[in-house]
Formats: C-alpha cells, structure tokens, sequence
C-alpha cells in the first residue's frame, strides 16, 4: 500500500532528522529518501517552494550514493540537513 503525502513528509523528515542528530546513516536510508522525493515531485499538489528543497534533498541522496564514506558525507550535511528539515516542517 502506497503512503499518502503526509505520512511521506514524515518519514522524509524522520529520516533527515536522524542523519541530523546521529551523523550517520545507512545506504538504503538515502534510497528510501530518494525514492519518496521522486514520488513527491511527481505529486501535482506538492508545493512550488518545497520542490526546491526536495531537489536539494536528492542530489544529496544522489552524491551519498557514491561517496566512499557516507558517515563523512552526512557530517558534511549537518548544517543543510538542519535547514532542511526546518523547511520540511514550515513549506509543509
């Protein structure tokens, strides 16, 4: 069963946050997020400024997936994880 577009939000925002506060992660994690931007970019009642972020959020996921220590790569993050998840939670 597909999620709807506000349990997809909170998991992307689960996710982030984790990667945030814990400065690690796990491959299939940036897939997921990946995976539900693609969903969410795709959905016509998602918000013009959100879009922004969201492909923010998936070059992210894009370079994660050939960084050589994806640990290194969220620590790099930290400071646009912390934005993105802020703007998840106000553009929401």
């Amino acid at each position: 069963m597909p999620l709807d577009y506000s349990h997809q939000m909170g998991v992307l925002k689960d996710i982030l946050s984790d990667h945030q506060l814990d400065c690690c992660g796990t491959a299939s994690e940036c897939a997921q997020v990946g995976r539900l931007i693609e969903s969410m970019l795709a959905n016509s009642t998602t918000n013009e400024r959100l879009k922004d972020t969201l492909h923010h959020i998936y070059a992210y996921t894009q370079t994660a997936k050939d960084c050589p220590d994806l640990n290194q790569h969220i620590h790099t993050n930290q400071q646009n994880l912390s934005q993105w998840v802020n703007d998840l939670s106000t553009l929401s």
